[in-house]
């Protein structure tokens, strides 16, 4: 049972009722007008999931319905089919001109029509999805933006460690799928400073053992926040090993070599470079060229090396300053 409401609009009465009797077999609800200015009115009582219009009909026809419709921001991403016998170029061209999402014309198999039911649903739930993971992910981006406000870092950090992240990934030939998990990591790497306190964060100078142990529990205390949020699972290598040493020196695991998650191998090095030409209450950042150079030294003792190779080859490309730029 898929359960997604479809409004027919459609004046042959015998026609409307088979279709609905055969699209609530295939497990769709069903409601149905003879007419625009009545579809109008069910749209007005219950929004459907897509409309099937003919276009020949009393009162009000399909193309004045379909106009109508799209005047309303919340009804037009509605999908609208019509189904017509007017076969005509001249009404394809004008159905298909006013941004109809197909026209199917009379006779036509039931198979073609729920094809393009399933077709249009289907589109209309992915972007719908999307739609909510961007917000989801903006969300989560003031969260973070608002948890490193605290931070002494200089403002934009996790908006220049994402690009940065996102930059060597693909000079790594990561994948999309790839790219999408680390952009959460790299939004979320520090959300456990949320419980680290302020005088720590903000503190204007080197911080004491006592202090530097309490925020080295950053990355234990953010991966644990988290730890039951499905959606935020892909995150948790990067929130708990980003401060990992290729070395086996880091924390909190002392996880060396291939043992770190590949992700949070490449985040380590998108959040070290900015650590280290971002301005600090007690020094300024190093100039891009000096923070890349910073980087290289450190290749297979702090950092994984075909990491860093790709860092240097997004430098030479001129990709690392772009980024620093455009996220900066």
């Amino acid at each position: 049972m898929t359960g997604e409401l479809i409004l027919i609009v459609e004046d042959n009465e015998a026609l409307s009722q088979g279709l609905r009797e055969w699209l609530q077999m295939v497990g769709y609800q069903v409601e149905l007008a003879p007419n625009g200015k009545e579809g109008l009115r069910r749209l007005e009582a219950r929004m459907p999931d897509i409309i099937i219009s003919d276009i020949t009909m009393p009162v009000m026809d399909g193309f004045e319905f379909f106009e109508l419709v799209r005047t309303r921001p919340e009804w037009t991403t509605i999908p609208f089919l019509f189904l017509t016998a007017r076969a005509e170029k001249k009404d394809v061209l004008i159905g298909k001109g006013l941004g109809a999402d197909d026209y199917i014309t009379k006779p036509w198999g039931p198979e073609e029509l729920l094809t393009a039911v399933r077709v249009k649903l289907k589109r209309t739930q992915d972007i719908a999805l999307a739609q909510l993971q961007l917000a989801y992910k903006d969300s989560l981006t003031v969260l973070a933006n608002a948890i490193e406000s605290r931070d002494a870092y200089t403002r934009g950090h996790v908006e220049r460690v994402s690009a940065y992240a996102a930059v060597i990934a693909r000079e790594m030939g990561w994948t999309e799928a790839q790219l999408a998990d680390l952009e959460l990591g790299a939004i979320l790497h520090d959300i456990g400073k949320i419980a680290v306190p302020e005088h720590i964060l903000g503190k204007p100078g080197k911080l004491t053992d006592e202090e530097f142990a309490e925020m080295r529990k950053h990355p234990e205390t953010g991966a644990f926040m988290i730890r039951n949020i499905p959606y935020l699972a892909a995150a948790i290598p990067c929130i708990r090993h980003h401060h990992e040493r290729y070395d086996g020196e880091g924390y909190p695991d002392k996880l060396a070599g291939e043992a770190i998650p590949p992700a949070a191998r490449l985040l380590t090095v998108a959040d070290m470079f900015d650590a280290m030409t971002s301005d600090r209450p007690y020094r300024e950042g190093l100039p891009i060229d000096e923070g890349v150079a910073a980087i290289t030294v450190e290749s297979g003792s702090h950092f994984d090396p075909h990491v860093v190779e790709a860092f240097a080859r997004a430098c030479q490309k001129g990709l690392i300053a772009e980024a620093h730029a455009t996220a900066g």
